[in-house]
């Protein structure tokens, strides 16, 4: 993973990406118990012309070809690794990448999602795999109440996550 991370770094240097943030199961790791998973879910900031493309990952995928990664359907395979880069798609993964934290992976300092967010994300997406996840960030993660709370509720999350909660129990 720390080689991806490093390949990650490198387009945020050379202008391919704004900015990213690690996310889904592999960001979840920073704040609760690993859960199964094989791949990095990045959410990517894009530059201002990318972002108005039909289709706003070929910059991405053609700099990463231009280094011989292989690209496996949505996944870039970076050594052994495979990174799905996901453009941050709504309002709030975009504040979750803009807000990330700066994380030691290995000895690659990285950029990682807080929980707060991890958390506003999965109650918005609400998939079964979201849901299972979301009772380990409540049984085991460190949370910012306050923070989780005024992110929910700038997203309009808020009735959906105290419907999880009942849920959840």
């Amino acid at each position: 993973m720390e080689a991806a991370l490093r390949v990650l770094n490198e387009m945020v240097a050379d202008g391919v990406l704004l900015r990213y943030a690690i996310g889904g199961a592999m960001g979840a790791l920073f704040y609760v118990e690993p859960v199964a998973t094989y791949d990095l879910d990045v959410f990517v900031e894009l530059p201002a012309e990318a972002s108005r493309s039909l289709a706003p990952l070929e910059r991405v995928y053609s700099w990463l070809r231009s280094r011989s990664y292989a690209i496996d359907r949505e996944h870039v395979l970076i050594d052994g690794t495979p990174v799905q880069i996901l453009p941050a798609f709504n309002p709030l993964v975009e504040e979750a990448v803009q807000q990330a934290t700066s994380r030691l992976v290995g000895g690659v300092e990285s950029s990682v999602c807080t929980a707060e967010y991890l958390v506003a994300i999965l109650v918005q997406t609400g998939r079964p795999k979201d849901r299972a996840r979301l009772a380990l960030f409540l049984d085991e993660a460190d949370l910012d109440s306050v923070g989780l709370q005024e992110i929910l509720a700038r997203h309009g999350l808020v009735d959906r996550w105290n419907r999880l909660r009942e849920e959840i129990g």
